[in-house]
Parts: structure tokens; C-alpha cells; sequence
């Protein structure tokens, strides 16, 4: 490596030459070779900023793109065709490198921020002395353009490609603080929508060109969707988001201070079912349609379809109370809220932990009500057959809130009764040996034979279903997205496969 010459990731800045910085134009000026990209037509952006610093007689090395948003009849797809060209580059640049060559590659905003330089910096990086010259971010220079604060104190910003998915954007727009949305152009109506969707639209600023000639800033209500370039930028200042906005800024009168308002209102408990809104009720889906606040563990509010107006509030997995508490206060002031729980609310969900809140005498007048959702429990046993059929028990395997010696006891108990068993939350990243130890006291009380459903995912992209048995159930390999169904001795498995276990039950049993 002593031998090669110098690679180096230069930020340009977002346009204006003034804003390279002074290590940057001291790498530009000294390079042996000058490298960058271009689309197709051969016009370099990043070669026009830093034009006065190119000296002549440099070798220059124009990496232009054999394709950007077309088609290719590459047998690998766009995908193969950019991976080929990237190969390619680092290869143009790697014999300069190897011949004792100071290689800068020019790039716009700043390297590692959706650069192009990342592809050549993977390829090279491990085998040559490499550098990243850091340079002012197109956010950076829009926010500056449009004197909007993004951010402040414990406020969180989300920089979203404007290539996601419609849906997915107006879920993390609505969940976020302040928020920049970039890679624009032809994505620009979806999300417009987008914003729309997350009660964003009204806030948002449009930066175009930022700090280049042309530069136009306006509200992205008013953006002509037929005339927006990729080199734009929309802005959702933070101080501005529904979420951080008072609560009793509302079109709705408040009544939060008047008795008999609260009795009117109420806090509902809504299972989200085990996966996507297929299993969804339409009592669950009218109630999160009508309430003003969403409250849930993060992942659970993500699945929540995005209503203009209505804020979010996720919080982790292990604040259960608390959630429920909040959830509380802000229905007690008047506010139309819904908590969310995965699968049905009442099982192992948050309708417990609210009740367990609920028995403050501040909310004694507060009526709490509980929507029901598909089960996890069902979802498995719908997709293995019968399973829970007869009689059945369900327990959780976590020892967060009750003693191992209790569950150990409890599935003894279950065995020995020669119940079916559903177990959830059998593993997590904190809990892994709880598995292989209900595994060995299963198999003290019941038959090796006995058959065991493992389902994992049921209903969402990648879902598994195994059929096994107690003796040759690996507990290596069962996670936190798997929900076990140990069978008693009425659950046989059909010659197709199906899992099912017989109603009746002999008096010997």
C-alpha cells in the first residue's frame, strides 16, 4: 500500500463553489487524477462546481452512467448493470492507483451521504490509503436557504428517500419530528400524498437548486409536480409537526375541563390481529380511523394506517404502564384515543396494563373499552388446522413479570392435565435459555411423540409453519417470532399434514 497513490472522497457541497472547503480545494488542486460521475448525457454536476479548481493537464476520468431511471437489457437488471459499472470504475481507478497516483473523486454534498463515491469507497477502500473529505449536505444548504430550524432540543429528524413506498412514507413522516425528504423528480406526486396523508402537507417547504443559480423555495402545496428536478429538496420543520403541537389546538371545541365531557369520551383498547389489516376488524379499523391519538409499542403504531391529523406516540416494549397511563391522562382531558396491541389487546396485550392503570381514582370515571382482535394463538392454529380444538391453555414464557418457579409449575400443571399448550414470547435477544428449559419439563410430563406446531411470522411476508415433534423440537431454533403449540393426546396429524385435536376426551384422560 506504501506504493500506491492516495484515494480520496471529496464533498463538493450542494452547488455554490463557495461553500467547498479549504481541504477539499487544496486535495482538487494537487490531484493527479480527477474522477467523477454523470447520467447518461455526459454533464458532470460535480465537474461544474469545482471547475476553477481543476488544473490543466490533470487526467481526468468521466464515470458516466450506462443507465439511471430506463431500461437495460443487462441479464442482471438495473441492479446488474450498476454493480457491473461500479466494478468497472474502481478498476479505471485502482491502475492509477497502482501506478503511484493521487486519485480525488469529486462529490456533490457530502461522500457518504447517498453519494455514489460509497460504491467506489466499498471496492477500494480495503486495498488502497483512502480519505473522505466531508462537504455541506443539500439538507444542510436548504434549511440555510429557507431559514427553517429543522430541528431543536430532543426533536428527531428523518431524512426519507422520496422512492419509498407511498404507504411507508406517510407512516415515518407521521412519526417523526422534523423530517427531509430527498430524491425527488418523478417520485415528487407520491410524496406530495405522502405528506398530505401524515398532516405534513400545509408545513412543508420545497428548496430547489439550494444555494445554485436558480435556487426557488415555496410551499410544496404549491409545487408544479410536472417541473420538479432531482435537485430538490422538501423541508417538514419540527417545531411544526402535529405531534409537537398543544394538544388542545384543535378545530373541535375543548372540552376538557367540563365533567360531563368525560364521561362522554372513552379509551379504547384495539387488537391489531398477528399481521397486516387482512386480519384487521372493521370495528378496530373504524375506531383507529375516528381517534386522534395513536398510542402502542413502536412497531404495533407502524402498522396503524396513516389519517391525516392524528398523532402518534410509540414507545418501547417494556413501559407498558406507563404507555397506559399516557394514554389516560390524554383521554381524560377530552382527546379521542386508541391504544393498539398486537393480536387481540387482551391476550398478553395492553388491555391489562391499562385496567392496572385504570385503578387510579383519577380515572375512575373514565370507561375503558376493549376491542378484540385475531390472536396469535388462532392465526397458528388456522394455518397448522384444528390444533385448539378441544382444551387448550396459553401461557407466556417471559419471567419479566412473574418468576420462573411460577412458570415451571404452571407448565407441569398444563402437562399433567394433558391440555393442548399454546406458548408465546417463548425467546428474545435477553431471554434464551427459557425454551430448552420448558422443552425438558414438557418432556418429563408428556410423550415424546407428542406433536408440536411451531409458527413463525403467521401472516406477514417470510411466515413458516413446522410441524414437529416434542422429542425432535430443536429450542435452538425458536426466536421471538415463533408461537408454539405443544398438542395433548388427542392431536393427531392427518396424512396431509393438517394438525388437529379431537373434542371429546376419554374419562381416563
Amino acid at each position: 500500500m506504501n506504493d500506491t497513490g492516495r484515494f480520496y472522497g471529496v464533498g463538493l457541497g450542494p452547488g455554490d463553489p463557495e461553500l467547498i472547503t479549504r481541504k477539499a480545494a487544496r486535495l482538487i488542486e494537487q490531484a493527479d487524477v480527477i474522477a467523477y460521475h454523470s447520467g447518461t448525457h455526459g454533464r458532470s454536476i460535480a465537474r461544474g462546481i469545482a471547475a476553477e479548481l481543476i488544473r490543466e493537464g490533470v487526467i481526468e476520468e468521466a464515470l458516466i452512467y450506462p443507465v439511471t431511471t430506463g431500461t437495460t437489457d443487462h441479464p442482471g437488471g438495473y441492479d446488474g448493470a450498476i454493480a457491473d459499472f461500479y466494478d468497472e470504475c474502481a478498476a479505471r481507478l485502482a491502475a492509477h492507483l497502482d501506478a503511484g497516483r493521487t486519485v480525488v473523486v469529486l462529490c456533490e454534498g457530502d461522500p457518504l451521504f447517498y453519494g455514489s463515491y460509497m460504491y467506489l469507497h466499498d471496492r477500494l477502500a480495503d486495498r488502497y490509503a483512502t480519505e473522505v473529505v466531508p462537504g455541506v449536505t443539500s439538507v444542510s444548504a436548504a434549511a440555510a436557504a429557507a431559514a427553517e430550524p429543522l430541528v431543536r432540543r430532543t426533536d428527531v429528524l428523518t431524512v426519507l428517500p422520496g422512492t419509498l413506498p407511498e404507504p411507508e412514507l406517510a407512516r415515518r413522516l407521521a412519526d417523526t419530528d422534523g423530517a427531509a425528504i430527498m430524491k425527488l423528480g418523478r417520485t415528487f406526486p407520491a410524496v406530495r400524498s405522502a405528506l398530505a396523508q401524515a398532516g405534513r402537507l400545509d408545513d412543508a417547504v420545497y428548496v430547489e437548486r439550494a444555494s445554485m443559480g436558480g435556487q426557488r423555495i415555496v410551499p410544496v402545496a404549491e409545487v408544479d409536480a410536472d417541473a420538479v428536478p432531482y435537485f430538490s429538496v422538501i423541508l417538514t420543520p419540527g417545531d411544526r409537526a402535529p405531534r409537537n403541537r398543544d394538544i388542545t389546538d384543535r378545530s373541535r371545541p375543548v372540552v376538557a375541563d367540563a365533567p360531563e365531557a368525560v364521561a362522554a369520551r372513552e379509551l379504547l383498547v384495539v387488537g391489531l390481529g398477528p399481521a397486516d389489516e387482512k386480519w384487521l376488524t372493521p370495528e378496530a379499523a373504524a375506531a383507529l380511523a375516528s381517534a386522534d391519538h395513536i398510542v402502542g409499542y413502536g412497531p404495533y403504531v407502524d402498522r396503524v394506517p396513516v389519517r391525516p391529523g392524528q398523532r402518534r406516540h410509540a414507545s418501547g416494549n417494556t413501559v407498558e404502564v406507563d404507555r397506559a397511563r399516557f394514554a389516560l391522562e390524554l383521554a381524560l382531558s377530552g382527546e379521542r384515543v386508541a391504544v393498539v396491541s398486537g393480536g387481540d389487546a387482551g391476550v398478553f396485550g395492553m388491555a391489562s396494563a391499562v385496567f392496572e392503570a385504570a385503578q387510579d381514582p383519577r380515572f375512575a370515571e373514565l370507561p375503558v373499552r376493549v376491542l378484540p382482535g385475531v390472536s396469535a394463538i388462532q392465526a397458528v392454529a388456522a394455518r397448522a388446522g384444528a390444533p385448539i380444538g378441544g382444551d387448550f391453555a396459553v401461557m407466556s414464557l417471559s419471567d419479566r413479570l412473574k418468576p420462573w418457579e411460577v412458570i415451571e409449575r404452571r407448565l407441569a400443571a398444563v402437562a399433567q392435565a394433558d391440555l393442548v399448550l399454546g406458548l408465546y414470547n417463548p425467546a428474545s435477544r435477553s431471554r434464551t435459555t427459557q425454551v430448552a428449559q420448558a422443552h425438558a419439563v414438557l418432556l418429563r410430563h408428556r410423550p415424546a411423540d407428542t406433536v408440536v406446531v411451531v409458527g413463525r411470522d403467521v401472516g406477514r411476508p417470510g411466515e413458516s409453519l413446522e410441524v414437529t415433534t416434542l422429542e425432535k423440537l430443536d429450542p435452538a431454533t425458536i426466536d421471538m417470532k415463533c408461537l408454539l403449540i405443544v398438542g395433548s393426546s388427542g392431536t393427531t396429524v392427518t396424512d396431509a399434514g393438517a394438525v388437529w385435536t379431537a373434542r371429546s376426551v376419554r374419562s381416563d384422560s
